[in-house]
Protein backbone atom coordinates (compact mmCIF):
# COMPACT_ATOMS: atom_id res chain seq x y z
CA UNK A 1 0.00 0.00 0.00
CA UNK A 2 1.24 3.46 -0.92
CA UNK A 3 2.42 5.44 2.10
CA UNK A 4 1.44 9.09 1.86
CA UNK A 5 4.13 11.18 3.52
CA UNK A 6 2.47 14.48 2.74
CA UNK A 7 0.98 15.01 6.20
CA UNK A 8 3.87 13.58 8.21
CA UNK A 9 5.71 15.72 10.72
CA UNK A 10 9.32 16.82 10.33
CA UNK A 11 9.66 18.15 13.86
CA UNK A 12 11.87 15.33 15.13
CA UNK A 13 15.55 16.32 15.25
CA UNK A 14 18.32 14.10 13.97
CA UNK A 15 20.49 12.57 16.64
CA UNK A 16 23.49 13.28 14.42
CA UNK A 17 22.67 17.02 14.38
CA UNK A 18 21.51 19.17 11.50
CA UNK A 19 24.45 21.49 12.08
CA UNK A 20 27.02 18.84 11.24
CA UNK A 21 28.33 19.91 7.84
CA UNK A 22 29.97 16.52 7.30
CA UNK A 23 26.65 14.66 7.11
CA UNK A 24 25.31 14.21 3.55
CA UNK A 25 21.99 15.91 2.93
CA UNK A 26 20.46 12.63 1.75
CA UNK A 27 21.35 11.05 5.10
CA UNK A 28 19.67 13.82 7.06
CA UNK A 29 16.48 13.56 5.03
CA UNK A 30 16.47 9.77 5.20
CA UNK A 31 16.87 9.81 8.99
CA UNK A 32 13.91 12.15 9.34
CA UNK A 33 11.79 9.79 7.27
CA UNK A 34 12.83 6.81 9.40
CA UNK A 35 12.33 8.70 12.67
CA UNK A 36 8.73 9.36 11.59
CA UNK A 37 8.21 5.65 10.94
CA UNK A 38 7.68 6.30 7.25
CA UNK A 39 9.34 4.98 4.10
CA UNK A 40 11.11 6.55 1.15
CA UNK A 41 10.39 4.15 -1.70
CA UNK A 42 10.93 5.36 -5.23
CA UNK A 43 7.27 6.29 -5.75
CA UNK A 44 6.74 7.96 -2.35
CA UNK A 45 6.54 11.70 -1.80
CA UNK A 46 9.03 12.92 0.83
CA UNK A 47 8.42 16.67 0.60
CA UNK A 48 7.34 16.85 4.26
CA UNK A 49 10.86 15.88 5.32
CA UNK A 50 12.76 18.42 3.23
CA UNK A 51 13.40 21.82 4.78
CA UNK A 52 13.83 25.13 2.93
CA UNK A 53 17.13 25.39 1.10
CA UNK A 54 17.94 21.69 1.30
CA UNK A 55 17.02 20.77 -2.26
CA UNK A 56 19.94 22.80 -3.61
CA UNK A 57 22.32 20.95 -1.30
CA UNK A 58 20.78 17.64 -2.30
CA UNK A 59 21.28 18.65 -5.92
CA UNK A 60 24.98 19.26 -5.25
CA UNK A 61 25.27 15.85 -3.62
CA UNK A 62 23.58 14.04 -6.51
CA UNK A 63 25.85 15.88 -8.96
CA UNK A 64 28.95 14.63 -7.13
CA UNK A 65 27.65 11.07 -7.04
CA UNK A 66 26.80 11.26 -10.75
CA UNK A 67 30.35 12.36 -11.50
CA UNK A 68 31.47 9.13 -9.84
CA UNK A 69 29.08 7.11 -12.00
CA UNK A 70 30.42 8.71 -15.18
CA UNK A 71 33.97 8.09 -14.05
CA UNK A 72 33.20 4.43 -13.37
CA UNK A 73 31.80 4.21 -16.88
CA UNK A 74 35.21 5.40 -18.12
CA UNK A 75 33.87 8.68 -19.51
CA UNK A 76 36.48 11.43 -19.44
CA UNK A 77 34.30 14.37 -18.43
CA UNK A 78 37.33 16.64 -18.02
CA UNK A 79 38.38 16.38 -21.66
CA UNK A 80 35.08 15.50 -23.35
CA UNK A 81 33.34 18.78 -24.20
CA UNK A 82 29.99 16.97 -24.49
CA UNK A 83 29.95 15.55 -20.96
CA UNK A 84 31.70 18.22 -18.92
CA UNK A 85 28.44 19.40 -17.34
CA UNK A 86 26.48 16.17 -17.73
CA UNK A 87 26.55 15.29 -14.02
CA UNK A 88 24.90 18.59 -13.09
CA UNK A 89 22.38 18.34 -15.92
CA UNK A 90 21.37 14.80 -14.92
CA UNK A 91 21.05 15.79 -11.25
CA UNK A 92 18.80 18.73 -12.15
CA UNK A 93 16.76 16.57 -14.51
CA UNK A 94 16.02 13.96 -11.87
CA UNK A 95 15.40 16.24 -8.88
CA UNK A 96 13.71 19.22 -10.56
CA UNK A 97 11.91 17.61 -13.48
CA UNK A 98 11.52 13.85 -13.99
CA UNK A 99 11.17 12.93 -10.30
CA UNK A 100 9.88 16.27 -9.05
CA UNK A 101 6.77 14.56 -7.69
CA UNK A 102 8.90 13.02 -4.93
CA UNK A 103 10.24 16.30 -3.60
CA UNK A 104 7.45 18.88 -3.81
CA UNK A 105 4.18 19.09 -1.93
CA UNK A 106 0.94 18.16 -3.63
CA UNK A 107 -0.53 20.89 -5.86
CA UNK A 108 -3.09 23.09 -4.19
CA UNK A 109 -6.54 21.86 -5.15
CA UNK A 110 -9.55 24.09 -4.55
CA UNK A 111 -12.64 22.03 -3.82
CA UNK A 112 -16.19 23.28 -4.30
CA UNK A 113 -19.42 21.78 -2.99
CA UNK A 114 -21.69 20.08 -5.50
CA UNK A 115 -24.27 22.87 -5.25
CA UNK A 116 -26.29 21.68 -8.27
CA UNK A 117 -26.24 18.08 -7.03
CA UNK A 118 -24.72 16.81 -10.27
CA UNK A 119 -24.93 13.05 -10.60
CA UNK A 120 -24.07 12.37 -14.24
CA UNK A 121 -20.97 10.69 -15.61
CA UNK A 122 -18.01 13.04 -16.19
CA UNK A 123 -14.92 11.99 -18.15
CA UNK A 124 -11.57 13.79 -18.22
CA UNK A 125 -8.87 12.87 -20.71
CA UNK A 126 -6.79 11.91 -22.37
CA UNK A 127 -4.25 13.46 -19.99
CA UNK A 128 -0.69 13.04 -21.25
CA UNK A 129 1.56 11.72 -18.49
CA UNK A 130 5.29 11.18 -18.27
CA UNK A 131 7.05 8.99 -15.77
CA UNK A 132 9.94 6.54 -15.54
CA UNK A 133 9.97 2.88 -14.60
CA UNK A 134 11.42 2.04 -11.20
CA UNK A 135 13.45 -0.83 -12.63
CA UNK A 136 15.58 0.91 -15.26
CA UNK A 137 14.64 4.63 -15.00
CA UNK A 138 13.56 4.46 -18.63
CA UNK A 139 10.72 6.77 -19.75
CA UNK A 140 7.08 5.80 -19.49
CA UNK A 141 4.91 7.98 -21.73
CA UNK A 142 1.18 7.56 -21.87
CA UNK A 143 -2.37 8.78 -21.47
CA UNK A 144 -4.87 8.65 -18.64
CA UNK A 145 -8.66 8.84 -18.74
CA UNK A 146 -10.60 9.57 -15.56
CA UNK A 147 -14.29 8.90 -15.07
CA UNK A 148 -16.18 10.36 -12.10
CA UNK A 149 -19.76 9.72 -11.05
CA UNK A 150 -20.50 12.43 -8.46
CA UNK A 151 -23.21 12.57 -5.83
CA UNK A 152 -24.66 15.50 -3.91
CA UNK A 153 -21.85 15.30 -1.34
CA UNK A 154 -19.01 15.06 -3.87
CA UNK A 155 -16.40 17.82 -3.91
CA UNK A 156 -16.04 19.40 -7.35
CA UNK A 157 -12.54 20.28 -8.59
CA UNK A 158 -11.47 22.05 -11.80
CA UNK A 159 -10.68 19.93 -14.85
CA UNK A 160 -7.06 21.11 -14.94
CA UNK A 161 -6.59 19.90 -11.37
CA UNK A 162 -6.95 16.29 -12.49
CA UNK A 163 -3.99 16.84 -14.80
CA UNK A 164 -1.98 18.46 -12.01
CA UNK A 165 -2.64 15.57 -9.65
CA UNK A 166 -1.69 13.08 -12.37
CA UNK A 167 1.54 14.94 -13.08
CA UNK A 168 2.43 14.97 -9.37
CA UNK A 169 1.88 11.24 -8.94
CA UNK A 170 3.58 10.27 -12.20
CA UNK A 171 6.57 12.51 -11.53
CA UNK A 172 8.34 9.71 -9.64
CA UNK A 173 9.90 6.37 -10.54
CA UNK A 174 6.77 4.28 -10.98
CA UNK A 175 5.34 0.91 -11.84
CA UNK A 176 2.24 1.59 -13.92
CA UNK A 177 0.01 -0.75 -11.92
CA UNK A 178 0.90 1.06 -8.69
CA UNK A 179 0.78 4.54 -10.21
CA UNK A 180 -2.88 4.33 -11.26
CA UNK A 181 -3.84 3.08 -7.79
CA UNK A 182 -1.98 5.99 -6.18
CA UNK A 183 -3.77 8.45 -8.43
CA UNK A 184 -7.13 6.80 -7.80
CA UNK A 185 -6.57 6.99 -4.03
CA UNK A 186 -5.73 10.68 -4.31
CA UNK A 187 -8.75 11.59 -6.45
CA UNK A 188 -11.03 9.48 -4.25
CA UNK A 189 -9.78 11.34 -1.18
CA UNK A 190 -10.22 14.75 -2.80
CA UNK A 191 -13.66 14.27 -4.37
CA UNK A 192 -15.48 11.39 -2.59
CA UNK A 193 -17.56 10.36 -5.65
CA UNK A 194 -20.04 7.51 -5.95
CA UNK A 195 -17.84 5.99 -8.63
CA UNK A 196 -14.32 6.46 -9.93
CA UNK A 197 -12.67 4.94 -13.00
CA UNK A 198 -9.13 5.31 -14.33
CA UNK A 199 -7.59 3.86 -17.47
CA UNK A 200 -3.93 4.30 -18.36
CA UNK A 201 -2.30 3.38 -21.66
CA UNK A 202 1.46 3.83 -21.91
CA UNK A 203 4.58 2.99 -23.84
CA UNK A 204 7.44 1.68 -21.71
CA UNK A 205 10.86 2.47 -23.08
CA UNK A 206 12.42 -0.25 -20.97
CA UNK A 207 10.86 -2.48 -23.67
CA UNK A 208 11.49 -0.21 -26.64
CA UNK A 209 14.97 1.08 -25.84
CA UNK A 210 16.48 -2.06 -24.32
CA UNK A 211 15.58 -5.72 -23.81
CA UNK A 212 13.25 -6.91 -26.56
CA UNK A 213 13.36 -3.47 -28.23
CA UNK A 214 9.67 -3.53 -29.09
CA UNK A 215 8.39 0.00 -29.69
CA UNK A 216 4.83 -1.00 -30.60
CA UNK A 217 3.76 -2.68 -27.36
CA UNK A 218 1.68 -0.71 -24.87
CA UNK A 219 0.45 -1.48 -21.41
CA UNK A 220 -3.17 -0.74 -20.52
CA UNK A 221 -4.60 -1.08 -17.05
CA UNK A 222 -7.57 0.25 -15.14
CA UNK A 223 -8.93 0.94 -11.70
CA UNK A 224 -12.70 0.78 -11.14
CA UNK A 225 -14.29 1.78 -7.87
CA UNK A 226 -17.76 2.21 -6.44
CA UNK A 227 -20.49 2.43 -9.07
CA UNK A 228 -18.06 1.61 -11.92
CA UNK A 229 -17.21 -1.67 -10.22
CA UNK A 230 -20.82 -2.62 -9.45
CA UNK A 231 -22.61 -1.34 -12.57
CA UNK A 232 -21.56 -3.00 -15.80
CA UNK A 233 -23.58 -0.58 -17.93
CA UNK A 234 -21.86 2.45 -16.38
CA UNK A 235 -18.48 0.83 -16.88
CA UNK A 236 -19.22 0.12 -20.53
CA UNK A 237 -20.49 3.67 -21.05
CA UNK A 238 -17.25 5.10 -19.66
CA UNK A 239 -15.08 2.83 -21.80
CA UNK A 240 -17.13 3.63 -24.92
CA UNK A 241 -17.04 7.40 -24.37
CA UNK A 242 -13.33 7.77 -23.53
CA UNK A 243 -12.26 10.55 -25.94
CA UNK A 244 -9.29 9.90 -28.18
CA UNK A 245 -9.29 6.17 -27.48
CA UNK A 246 -9.49 3.89 -30.50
Amino acid sequence: MFTNLQNSSVDSELSLGDGDEGVPMSTRIRERVRAAGQRCNANDNIAAFIQPGEMERLLDEVEEKMKGVLSSMVIDTERDHNTGATARRVAKMYLNEVFRGRYVAAPTITEFPNAERLNELMIVGPIIVRSACSHHFCPVIGKIWIGVLPNEHTNVIGLSKYARLAEWVMGRPQIQEEAVVQLADLIQEKTQPDGLALVMEATHYCMGWRGVKDLDSKMINSVMRGSFLKDGNLRREFLALMPGKT
